[in-house]
């Protein structure tokens, strides 16, 4: 798989998505479809998943463009980004995160679905910073920062849109390990290779108990959240 917006490859059991728009890799209706398609062909082939965005940029969050266009549009791409997330989280595949620079807004919350997550270092920005642009946080997303932040960081990541450099991420529970910007790319393979040796029934069963409870939560309450989301 080649397009645009993304790159697809098999090396051995690890499926490599490259994703890269060539700006600030947002995710559009466009993107959540290439990448639902990839996640599709890696579940067929793969053992694991390696995600890794462009240089300097892992996802800058849902496209303004789309966003700005009414209720409608934007709740149409904000319940389309939940489903991507819980697809993430249910995932049977062991899904590693290359954060190869800003991850903002939907991008950090790309980080918190995905099973481990690498970092690079470099003067970064990660984190939700809804509330600091005027916009009330879906509860999907409170759901799954409630699951993988720190608690010492939650109030502050959530209700004070606070943004982290990469060390200060990794306190907070974005990312697990930070590697220089030239080393990214190997090391989230690397981390995906290593996952593939756990055994995949007992991989998948044990994290639909450790994860599946989220997801419960989202989909019961998502209806009334989309609902109440408005851009400001």
């Amino acid at each position: 798989m080649a397009d645009e917006l993304l790159r697809y490859e098999l090396d051995e059991q690890v499926a490599i998505l490259r994703f890269d728009d060539g700006k600030a890799n947002a995710i559009s209706p466009a993107a959540l479809d290439t990448l639902n398609a990839a996640l599709d062909r890696a579940e067929k082939e793969a053992r694991a998943i390696a995600l890794i965005g462009r240089p300097g940029r892992f996802s800058a969050g849902f496209d303004l463009s789309v966003m700005r266009q009414g209720p409608e549009a934007s709740q149409a791409l904000v319940g389309a980004g939940a489903e991507l997330l819980m697809r993430m989280v249910e995932s049977p595949l062991p899904i590693v995160a290359g954060c190869s620079g800003h991850a903002l807004a939907m991008g950090a919350l790309l980080l918190l679905a995905a099973d481990r997550r690498v970092g690079t270092e470099g003067e970064f920005k990660l984190g939700l910073n809804e509330v600091a642009i005027g916009m009330t946080l879906p509860q999907f997303a409170i759901e799954l920062a409630e699951e993988r932040l720190s608690r010492r960081h939650l109030q502050r990541s959530v209700a004070q849109a606070e943004i982290y450099d990469p060390s200060g991420a990794i306190d907070a529970g974005y990312l697990d390990l930070l590697v220089p910007a030239e080393k990214l790319e190997t090391a989230s393979i690397a981390e995906a290779r290593q996952l593939t040796e756990l055994h995949p029934r007992a991989f998948a069963e044990t994290k639909r108990k450790l994860r599946g409870t989220v997801t419960e939560r989202i989909r019961t309450g998502l209806t009334a959240d989309l609902a109440t989301f408005v851009v400001r």
